[in-house]
């Protein structure tokens, strides 16, 4: 099989909230039970975590749907196992309605109460399991449960979250208002899309899901929002034959590095090399063609001849430290004017997205990647950033159908959106940000599209590459300091193991 035939396995499958809320009833009844089985699941789903606390004292937080009732069930597991419980409610004199007012009278019967909260409680605490909003929060947090969460967040106790943490849209991840910090987060019965990138990835902490034992049936009545991608995700890379050589492995041209920015495409043609490409060409400014290729003359770099450079390469890589001045302006058009012309492929990062985004009217993109950041975004966008952060999926959507290319959303939960499916990278962590970290994604990126990947493939792999070399990076030294270049040798041992 080769390389751009090899298939994108499916790892986990994401959902809006909408989605869960309207198909989990078909579900739970094409497996023979209803949605109070659901929530008796989803108690003792949780009580099994509960129990990998160690607590003795635990405190459960309800407010007034589902999510209370789920709530109750475990706390009276809790309470059946021996241990101490209290379950402090919001507005305890409420009465709950259906499956949620049915665990509560078992909880009531088994000898429970149901108390106003005090911040006693939580001082009396082990551990906080978080029973307060669910997923059909759609508006800001009131004022008496953002007092509470706000207590929550300011006391150093493990917090267990049923389904979503409180406060968190599920569908972007952002906070309406005041929002619960999760130690831990077990949702149900498909992954909610907004736990997984942004803010909510944050919130979130420990992210497990528990389908309930509806899965089968869920999925076949749904097709899912998006796709949470690993290295497990995809299959090996085809084996390279024996009587290959340099120009069978992928011919890649890096564009970028003007004066005083030479840093950043060394760093993006360094990592194309890393990631197996046969040979990769530098264009660049004279004034960086020395600090380029110093130390590593595997790099052929030169100031000139940028047809001929762009007619011998199977890729592109347009942006790190090109900058925008009248020679980036130049050189950004003619590439890419001949990419577009010549359906070659290509990946635009950095300056490459500014001067993009300047000439948003002109160009209708195909065949290409684009990586930009939240900040980069927002100007391909005519938005600002924190409008981008706060609906992560919807942008990352609309800049790909915009630009007719492939998007990477870079930042934690890193999307990709062809404008048929998206998906998003389970991992990364904060040692990736920092300054060059995205230079060595886009070298990774040309690289793979260099040997062949589709632009699919080589967006999804390459990015997952990138933030799994990143976590490794973070286990073996920690998150500060991390160099964008220690990725280098990482990235090469795991690109050969999935060879």
């Amino acid at each position: 099989m080769s390389e751009k035939e090899k298939p994108l396995k499916i790892e986990q499958l994401l959902f809006t909230a909408d989605q869960v809320r309207t198909y989990e009833a078909d579900a739970a009844k094409e497996n023979g039970c209803d949605l109070f089985i659901l929530m008796e699941r989803a108690g003792q789903s949780i009580y099994r975590h509960w129990q990998n606390f160690d607590a003795e004292n635990t405190l459960v937080l309800v407010g007034n749907g589902n999510n209370a009732g789920d709530g109750y069930i475990t706390a009276r597991l809790i309470k059946e196992a021996g241990f101490k419980v209290n379950i402090c409610a919001v507005e305890p004199s409420k009465e709950l309605k259906g499956d949620a007012a049915k665990a509560q009278r078992l909880w009531i019967d088994a000898g429970g109460e149901v108390i106003e909260f005090s911040e006693e409680y939580i001082i009396q605490a082990d551990v906080i399991v978080d029973a307060l909003l669910g997923t059909g929060l759609n508006g800001s947090v009131r004022d008496n449960y953002g007092a509470i969460i706000h207590k929550v967040n300011h006391c150093t106790k493990p917090v267990l979250s049923i389904d979503i943490p409180s406060g968190v849209d599920a569908d972007t991840g952002e906070p309406l208002g005041d929002a619960i910090q999760a130690t831990k987060t077990i949702t149900f019965v498909g992954i909610k899309q907004g736990l997984v990138t942004g803010i909510g990835k944050h919130y979130s902490g420990q992210l497990l899901l528990d389908d309930l034992g509806i899965s089968k049936a869920f999925t076949a009545l749904v097709s899912p929002a998006a796709e949470l991608i690993n290295l497990h995700s995809f299959g090996n890379l085809k084996a390279r034959k024996i009587n290959s050589h340099k120009g069978t492995h992928g011919k890649l041209l890096c564009v970028g590095g003007n004066q005083g920015t030479a840093g950043a495409i060394r760093l993006t043609s360094e990592a194309a090399l890393r990631t197996g490409a046969g040979m990769v060409r530098v264009y660049t400014h004279s004034g960086s063609i020395v600090p380029i290729s110093m130390g590593r003359p595997e790099l052929m770099v030169s100031s000139e001849n940028l047809s001929s450079a762009l007619e011998w390469a199977n890729s592109v890589v347009i942006g790190p430290g090109l900058g925008q001045d009248k020679w980036a302006e130049q050189t950004f058009i003619k590439v890419i004017n001949y990419c577009l012309a010549h359906k070659k492929p290509l990946v635009i990062d950095a300056d490459g997205l500014n001067l993009l985004a300047k000439n948003a009217s002109v160009y209708r993109l195909n065949n290409c990647i684009i990586t930009p950041h939240s900040g980069e975004a927002a100007r391909l966008m005519s938005r600002d950033a924190m409008a981008i952060e706060a609906n992560r999926y919807y942008y990352a959507h609309e800049c790909a159908k915009s630009y007719t290319a492939t998007c990477v959303l870079k930042g934690a939960g890193t999307i990709i959106d062809n404008t048929q499916k998206a998906w998003v990278c389970e991992n990364g962590n904060p040692a990736l940000a920092v300054g060059g970290s995205g230079d060595v994604l886009t070298g990774i990126i040309g690289a793979l599209l260099a040997q062949g990947l589709s632009l699919a493939d080589a967006a999804g792999f390459g990015v997952v590459l990138h933030a799994k070399a990143g976590d490794i990076a973070a286990e073996r030294d920690g998150e500060r300091g991390m160099l964008p270049s220690d990725l280098f040798t990482i990235v090469r041992e795991l690109i050969n193991k999935n060879s």
